[in-house]
C-alpha cells in the first residue's frame, strides 16, 4: 500500500516540480516503486522535467473520466524501471478534475506503488486542494524569502483543515523543504536564515537544497538532478531528503557558504 505524499507550496516558482522529480527519482533509486503525478492541469511541466514530454498519450484527466485506464496513462521512466509518471492534461482546465475521479485514481495507485508523489499547482485553488486531499504526508517547498514562507504558512493551514485525514481527526505528517538556499546571502541578510523559516512555519525540516546551477541544467535536459548529476551538492541534498522521507535518521548539514577566489586568498592571509 503506497504512501501518498503531496509536494506543495503557496507561491509559484519555488521548485515543486523539480523537487517532485528529484525526490521521486531518489526514492526509486533506493528500490521503491514510485509514481509521480502532475496535478498542474493546463500547464503540465513534470513531463518536461522527467524527459517524457514526447511519450504522453493519455493523462490524469483521461483516467479520472474513464477515457483511459491507469496502465495506459502511466509512463515508465527509461532510466529507472520502478519510476513512473502520470502526466497532467495540457488542453483542459482544473475544473475537469473531480474529487471522485481523483479518489479513484489515488486508490488504484496505492495498490501498485510504494510512494505516490503528487506535484501540486501553486496556490490554494481547486487543483491544489485536490492534490492534497488524499495525502498521507506533505512536503511544503519554500524559498527562504518572506512572501514564499508566508504563503507556505497558509498552505499548512489548509493541510490541517481540508485534507481527508484532517476531517477524520487523523494527523498528516508535514515536512518543510527549503530550496534555493544561499548561505552567503543569508549571512548578509539578503534572505531568511533557516532558523527564521522554521520559526515562522513551526514544521520539521526535511532538507535544505542549495542554490545550484546543476538543478537548472538537469531540468533543461529533461532529467531529475538526482539522476543527471548525482554527485552534485543539490542532488545529494535531495537524496538525503528522500532518505528522511522514508524515516531514516540522516543528519542535516547546513550548506556551506560559497567563497570566491579573492575571499579565500584574503582569508588565508588574514589567518
Amino acid at each position: 500500500m503506497a504512501k501518498v505524499v503531496v509536494v506543495t507550496s503557496g507561491k509559484g516558482g519555488v521548485g515543486k516540480t523539480t523537487s517532485t522529480a528529484a525526490l521521486g527519482a531518489a526514492l526509486a533509486q533506493s528500490g521503491k516503486r514510485v509514481a509521480v503525478v502532475d496535478f498542474d492541469v493546463g500547464l503540465r511541466n513534470l513531463d518536461l522535467v522527467m524527459g517524457a514530454e514526447r511519450r504522453v498519450v493519455f493523462d490524469l484527466i483521461n483516467v479520472t473520466q474513464g477515457v483511459a485506464n491507469l496502465s495506459q496513462a502511466l509512463i515508465r521512466d527509461k532510466r529507472i524501471d520502478s519510476l513512473f509518471l502520470l502526466p497532467a492534461s495540457q488542453t483542459r482546465d482544473k475544473d475537469a478534475l473531480s474529487e471522485e475521479g481523483v479518489a479513484k485514481v489515488i486508490a488504484e495507485l496505492r495498490e501498485k506503488f510504494d510512494y505516490v508523489l503528487c506535484d501540486s499547482p501553486a496556490g490554494i485553488e481547486r487543483g491544489a486542494q485536490l492534490a492534497m486531499r488524499f495525502a498521507d504526508e506533505a512536503v511544503i517547498v519554500t524559498n527562504p524569502e518572506v512572501s514564499s514562507v508566508r504563503d507556505s504558512d497558509r498552505i499548512i493551514g489548509l493541510l490541517d483543515s481540508r485534507t481527508l485525514r484532517a476531517e477524520k481527526g487523523e494527523s498528516l505528517a508535514k515536512h518543510v523543504l527549503i530550496t534555493r538556499y544561499d548561505a552567503a546571502r543569508a549571512a548578509r541578510g539578503e534572505m531568511l536564515t533557516i532558523d527564521d523559516v522554521l520559526d515562522i512555519l513551526s514544521t520539521p525540516l526535511l532538507g535544505i537544497i542549495p542554490e545550484n546551477e546543476g538543478v537548472l541544467r538537469s531540468s533543461n535536459v529533461g532529467s531529475p538532478v538526482t539522476l543527471n548529476e548525482p554527485n552534485n551538492v543539490a542532488a545529494r541534498a535531495y537524496i538525503e531528503a528522500a532518505r528522511r522521507l522514508q524515516g531514516e535518521d540522516v543528519p542535516l548539514v547546513l550548506p556551506a557558504e560559497r567563497k570566491g577566489f579573492l575571499d579565500r586568498l584574503f582569508g588565508r592571509r588574514a589567518a
